[in-house]
């Protein structure tokens, strides 16, 4: 079978707004907080800045992510005493789907208490969810949290905040920035955080190995459909070559959307179990949380992603057919050749 079996869950999931999150997080304690797979700076943000906030109020919490977590965000992982406890709570920050947690996900399928999400794509898996999709980054709805609840801010928290913030957005550059976030992160500057070593470590620092497997990915890359798509690949015989990791492909999704007249940027990174993850990063008219989801993804407008289990010829075949489905549907009349 090609694409990813979704776990299925009987759950009925009760949506909440901000003050029924905030008296369910006031009302339990003991909190197992989840990050989704292959972390990014708005689940670990997220997961950190609820579990230091929480724990200030006297209330027990700890964090578990199936991967490692990069050292890169030790300026405010370090700072959270991560004690493992019998846990009475699951919380999932930033996770529009179960599956997303990897290696954890039948471990807690049917299990999540409350989901904080801001992905329009969410699965409606927790027994809860508080669902922004208006936020530009889960950390907005964490912000938002931090204030209702209250939550005591200080600069560790408005730091992780900041973090979700700044990548989610591309440091503020892509199409979800609204107002809103822009507010947000005018406030968490008051803060005294060091908002330019934190884009430095997450946008201007590189491994020598990184720019290696940067090298490597580029020279993959393909060209379908007008030059309106680029597909880029990352294996796992890349990794082993240059001495990288899953975790230092992040960000490599970026770049296929860097080129003019691409409206589809593609990268396929193989895991260490040889399946398949798909990143999809589009313009206007495309949307790839739709393309994503045709292959049991998900995620925002202009980025989602999905998993294939198969062969690196398939999972092209497969993604390329549904992208150029999309053009064909947007571009009514034009003829989009291999």
């Amino acid at each position: 079978m090609k694409k990813t079996v979704k776990i299925v869950t009987d759950s009925v999931c009760e949506m909440l707004d901000i003050k029924q999150a905030c008296r369910f997080l006031k009302e339990r304690d003991d909190f197992l907080i989840l990050c989704h797979a292959t972390p990014d700076g708005d689940t670990l943000g997220s997961a950190y800045a609820l579990a230091l906030g929480l724990s200030a109020m006297g209330k027990r919490c700890m964090i578990k992510c199936a991967d490692e977590i990069p050292a890169k965000y030790d300026y405010f992982t370090k700072e959270f005493a991560n004690n493992e406890f019998d846990y009475k709570t699951i919380v999932a920050v930033d996770i529009a789907d179960i599956v997303l947690l990897g290696g954890l996900a039948e471990e807690f399928v049917g299990k999540i208490d409350l989901c904080i999400d801001h992905h329009i794509s969410n699965t409606r898996y927790a027994d809860r969810l508080y669902l922004d999709s208006e936020a530009a980054a889960n950390c907005e709805c964490i912000y938002d949290i931090f204030r209702h609840y209250p939550l005591p801010l200080d600069k560790v928290t408005a730091s992780a905040i900041y973090t979700g913030l700044s990548t989610d957005t591309g440091s503020f550059k892509y199409a979800n920035v609204t107002a809103k976030t822009h507010r947000i992160a005018a406030d968490l500057y008051s803060y005294d955080i060091d908002a330019a070593e934190i884009g430095r470590l997450m946008f201007d620092t590189k491994s020598r190995g990184r720019l290696e497997l940067e090298r490597m990915v580029l020279d993959s890359a393909e060209f379908h459909f007008n030059n309106k798509c680029m597909l880029l690949v990352a294996t796992n015989e890349m990794k082993n070559k240059t001495g990288c990791s899953d975790i230092d492909l992040e960000g490599v999704a970026v770049i296929s959307r860097s080129v003019e007249g691409v409206l589809a940027g593609i990268s396929i990174k193989e895991k260490q179990d040889g399946s398949f993850k798909i990143s999809v990063r589009t313009y206007p008219p495309l949307c790839a949380s739709d393309i994503c989801a045709s292959l049991g993804g998900g995620g925002h407008q202009n980025a989602a992603g999905c998993s294939f289990n198969g062969s690196l010829e398939d999972a092209k075949k497969e993604i390329l057919k549904v992208v150029k489905k999309s053009l064909e549907e947007n571009y009514a009349g034009t003829s989009f050749s291999k």
